[in-house]
């Protein structure tokens, strides 16, 4: 015990000292050799990787799949941004809103595409020009707008103004930008390098490339902390915080800096993930070859990947049996979800919540795995939504710990205690445990949903008249007051 106080009191504290005065997280100075090292080697890249911008755009019939149904914006949940996720904002919320428990209209713009994550407190809209317009929390800059402050309304991202962007994604503090040409902007917390821009630069204010050389990018995700993109071959990079193995690269990057301090070796630039396995109940691993990635959903920290044969995989955090393996070990690689690997069982489409994952298959049923409220028991392996038998869903959103779903011209919600408004029920009846519908929107066209951690977007098609009649009755969320 003396010797290591001794060894404590050697040359060390002055150099604790300097760090200490460091605003930002102790973590960043404390990986301080590591990181620069890599970052020196990276920003030569970086300078050099500029004058490479792709100019060709991605071929025409791919960027005709991004175009889903225009439509309409409606708002409901928590729009007080910064109390989203905060139990004691400390006198910092100047202008507290009430929730919204019905939808309200938001903006009479027409939008293509609307996003926001389970653990965000901002969101991200496509015009119909296809420029991004953010609205929200905005302080690490995952706005991309020019002041560190809280934008209530919509906003076009100054330095995306002369791009065409056909996708966007929302990590806890950080958002992603894909452009026409399959490149990729990143802007917001950067701490543990999710920006991927080659450093662990605390805050990226402006949007800024990643670092990446090689195919178009054709499709992005945001976990809290770190980031997923796909390329045209269908190869997989993440980068960002690689705690609990959610990077895919076989690794949760741990390394003591001293006696007592862990730090991560973050992954500042987008890195393949090269492996996929199989695991057996004895616990055999072989690889799985030839994995080629369709689409991907990321949860706070885990990911669930579709491969072109309608196989679904997952890594990350295994807590509440999210990843659908039946049990609660972290996965460092891409593991096969052995339900989905029958006969009649390929998987559709994916989406994530913080704590649970959802999986449409081939005959359209819905499957659940993992945790969507805050107590009570879990899915431990993907279990069908029996209320949800029999709908035909066109879309669903995912928050902390809510879900909707918009299926058959109506919309389906559900999620435990606490909510924020967030399901559009009304403000008699918050929150609801099994699936209910929001009868007010009944026979609505609703092309797109999208959730926050506590606030529900729709974009709903006006064209249609019995749409365009219920849309137009619908109070007006006004934030000029």
């Amino acid at each position: 015990m003396a010797t290591k106080r001794k060894s404590d009191a050697g040359a060390k504290p002055q150099k604790r000292g300097r760090k200490k005065k460091d605003d930002y997280d102790s973590d960043l100075s404390d990986g301080a050799d590591y990181v620069e090292d890599k970052s020196g080697k990276v920003e030569v890249l970086i300078s050099g990787s500029d004058d490479l911008e792709p100019v060709a755009k991605l071929p025409e019939e791919l960027l005709a799949t991004y175009d889903k149904t225009p439509g309409k914006m409606l708002v409901a949940g928590l729009v007080t941004w910064d109390l989203t996720g905060r139990r004691d904002p400390k006198g910092k919320v100047t202008k507290i809103r009430p929730n919204l428990y019905t939808f309200h209209k938001f903006t009479d713009q027409m939008y293509r595409f609307a996003v926001s994550g389970p653990p965000s407190a901002h969101s991200i809209l496509i015009n119909m020009d296809r420029k991004a317009m953010t609205f929200g929390r905005n302080q690490f800059g995952q706005l991309g707008q020019p002041e560190l402050r809280v934008y209530e309304k919509p906003t076009l991202v100054p330095a995306l103004e002369n791009m065409n962007i056909i996708q966007a994604a929302c990590g806890r503090n950080h958002s992603l930008f894909l452009t026409d040409t399959g490149t990729v902007y990143a802007c917001g917390d950067n701490k543990s390098g999710q920006c991927g821009i080659g450093n662990v630069c605390p805050t990226v204010t402006t949007a800024t490339k990643i670092h990446y050389r090689g195919p178009p990018i054709i499709r992005i995700g945001c976990g809290a902390d770190f980031s997923v993109i796909l390329d045209i071959k269908g190869n997989l990079y993440t980068f960002g915080l690689p705690e609990y193995g959610q990077l895919g690269h076989n690794t949760d990057g741990k390394y003591f800096v001293n006696a007592n301090k862990l730090t991560f070796h973050f992954e500042t630039s987008p890195k393949k993930v090269v492996l996929y396995i199989e695991k057996s109940k004895e616990g055999h691993v072989t690889p799985v070859d030839g994995v080629q990635i369709v689409d991907f959903a990321c949860g706070n920290n885990h990911t669930v990947a579709i491969d072109s044969k309608k196989r679904a995989y997952s890594w990350g955090f295994g807590g509440f049996g999210r990843l659908g393996h039946a049990e609660q070990k972290d996965e460092l690689v891409p593991r096969l979800i052995k339900s989905f690997d029958s006969q009649g069982r390929g998987v559709r489409s994916i989406y994530c919540g913080a704590t649970y994952s959802l999986a449409i298959t081939d005959i359209g049923q819905l499957f659940l795995f993992g945790q969507n409220k805050k107590t009570g028991e879990a899915n431990m392996y993907p279990k069908p939504v029996q209320d949800l038998a029999g709908w035909n869903i066109t879309c669903i959103g995912c928050s902390n710990t809510s879900i909707v779903i918009s299926a058959d011209d109506t919309l389906i919600v559900w999620g435990a205690s606490p909510t924020y408004g967030e399901l559009g029920l009304g403000d008699m009846q918050k929150s609801s445990t099994v699936p209910k519908e929001v009868t007010r929107l009944e026979g609505m066209k609703i092309p797109h949903v999208t959730m926050g951690y506590s606030h529900t977007i729709l974009l709903v098609n006006t064209d249609h008249e019995l749409t365009k009649e219920k849309y137009d009755k619908l109070p007006e969320f006004d934030i000029e007051d």
